[in-house]
């Protein structure tokens, strides 16, 4: 008898936790809302003097503050650890809202990321403190930009301009951390194939399935 529940927990027990864990994607099947329909960009214009807009794409927004090059390692652990993953797909964007002033600190980090990444999808979008100010209020997060106007973290938000994240009130999150690679490699990025996920299932459903998704 001793032998059977030895032989159980050895052999048995191990692949019926594996079926477990390994029938869900993730704990999460969908990933919560933190704040719905935040507002679009407006007229603000990226390096390239384009409107940017937050509709119809999945963005990676982020706030440069205005010391951008002081803080510039913060943009290359994300386009190491989710941009460069992911870089392919035509309904994703990276987007940096910067304080006017900054275009020329703005390009220097754009044309580094150039030298090893297609930064087609990365865009810096400019406006003034007050703009900034007013934008960033609206998503109404926990955290708040520091004197700078600036953050490290940077935020999920999908086609339909919902900020996305974790409430579960034991492990809230609505931002990650760019200042930290292993919250981007471990949290970020099980949350972004979340939201991919979705969008997957729904054009599954709808037999619209892409290879951009």
């Amino acid at each position: 008898m001793k032998k059977n529940i030895v032989l159980f927990v050895l052999f048995v027990l191990p692949i019926v936790a594996y079926l477990f864990f390994a029938s869900g994607v993730n704990s999460f099947t969908k990933l919560p809302t933190i704040t719905p329909k935040i507002a679009d960009f407006g007229n603000w214009k990226s390096l390239k003097g384009e409107k940017v807009t937050l509709n119809n794409k999945i963005t990676i927004l982020g706030f440069s503050g205005t010391e951008i090059l002081k803080n510039r390692g913060n943009f290359f652990n994300l386009n190491e650890k989710i941009y460069q993953r992911y870089n392919g797909f035509t309904d994703l964007q990276f987007v940096v809202v910067c304080p006017l002033g900054t275009e020329k600190d703005a390009e220097k980090i754009l044309e580094s990321l150039g030298a090893f990444t297609d930064v087609s999808g990365w865009h810096f979008v400019f406006a003034s403190p007050e703009e900034i100010s007013v934008f960033y209020d609206q998503l109404h997060l926990r955290e708040k930009l520091d004197k700078n106007l600036g953050t490290s973290n940077v935020y999920i938000v999908d086609k339909e301009r919902n900020l996305r994240g974790r409430k579960d009130k034991d492990e809230y999150k609505e931002g990650y951390n760019t200042f930290h690679p292993s919250e981007l490699s471990n949290e970020m990025l099980d949350d972004f194939k979340i939201i991919l996920y979705e969008y997957r299932a729904a054009l599954k459903k709808n037999h619209n399935a892409t290879k951009e998704l």
